[in-house]
């Protein structure tokens, strides 16, 4: 109650609990794109999807180490877990595209305890970091600060955002990747390549999580066990905002990284998660009520 009220004295703290938390929302949306994406293609739910956002963080640290500015980082380590995403889906998950969608979510959570694991074994559980040297701006007579990290991490998703809707709308491939989205047997009668439209669409998801984690590494700490969150969050902007829209899964990020930011602030650092994982089981009870609402309705 006492921050609260602390609220309610200096209102300027909403102002800096807003502005932080919509910056770090896009991040979440960064990865949640990718999560949306092989879902509507693949109706695969990737139980692995903060693994990969882990990894990505660790590319960018690495190259770091090897005097590479982190945000050189981000192009790259899309890349590399791109190639990653592709033999993936080539080994593992080619096996579970077809079948019943529990079934990959048994496979891709085995994934993400099988990467856990190993990045604990390669890298240690140490937590690091990627030093970006980007500065802090000061608003407000400097009662409201903003890392210049968080701009870039937020520009960098709106960029990313726009690009996969041109992607998808301009390029063969992305043309390819909706005609398998509305219905991958007509898609194959017409000459598509769907085993190939569905290894560049995991590619590209594992490709915009590794974006996130470069970010993520700059922004704040990696270690192997940071992926479970992100799934989480992943998974709850997706069943908001839907699986066919870009901009509301950004809008849902931004929310979410508002309404975690608050909830921190207000319980304490040690309740956030919790909170995360309590406002999944509300939204999943929404939604079903919802669901079961519109069908009464339509009958």
């Amino acid at each position: 109650m006492s921050n609260l009220q602390l609220l309610f004295d200096a209102p300027i703290l909403c102002v800096q609990l807003l502005v932080d938390g919509i910056l770090i929302g896009a991040i979440f949306a960064l990865a949640a794109y990718g999560m949306a994406l092989v879902w509507g293609v693949m109706n695969v739910v990737t139980i692995c999807q903060g693994e990969f956002v882990m990894l990505g963080g660790y590319t960018a640290y690495f190259l770091y180490k090897a005097g590479v500015h982190p945000l050189f980082g981000v192009p790259i380590a899309a890349a590399l877990l791109f190639a990653f995403g592709w033999a993936l889906y080539r080994a593992v998950i080619f096996r579970v595209v077809d079948g019943d969608l529990f079934i990959s979510i048994l496979a891709t959570f085995g994934l993400s305890i099988l990467l856990q694991q190993l990045a604990n074994q390669l890298f240690g559980a140490d937590v690091r970091t990627a030093e970006s040297g980007f500065r802090t701006l000061f608003f407000f007579d400097g009662m409201v600060t903003v890392s210049v990290v968080k701009i870039v991490a937020f520009v960098a998703a709106l960029v990313v955002g726009v690009a996969l809707l041109v992607f998808l709308k301009r390029s063969r491939m992305g043309q390819a990747i909706r005609a398998t989205a509305q219905n991958a047997r007509a898609a194959r009668i017409m000459g598509v390549d769907t085993t190939r439209v569905y290894a560049a669409t995991f590619g590209l998801n594992a490709a915009l999580c590794g974006a996130a984690g470069a970010l993520v590494a700059m922004t704040w700490l990696i270690h192997p066990y940071l992926g479970l969150p992100y799934t989480v969050r992943s998974f709850m902007i997706v069943i908001l905002a839907g699986l066919g829209n870009v901009a509301v899964v950004l809008a849902a990020g931004m929310g979410l990284g508002a309404a975690e930011n608050f909830a921190g602030f207000l319980l304490g650092a040690e309740y956030q998660a919790a909170f995360v994982f309590a406002l999944l089981v509300a939204i999943l009870l929404w939604r079903r009520f919802w669901l079961g609402r519109t069908r009464r309705y339509l009958k």
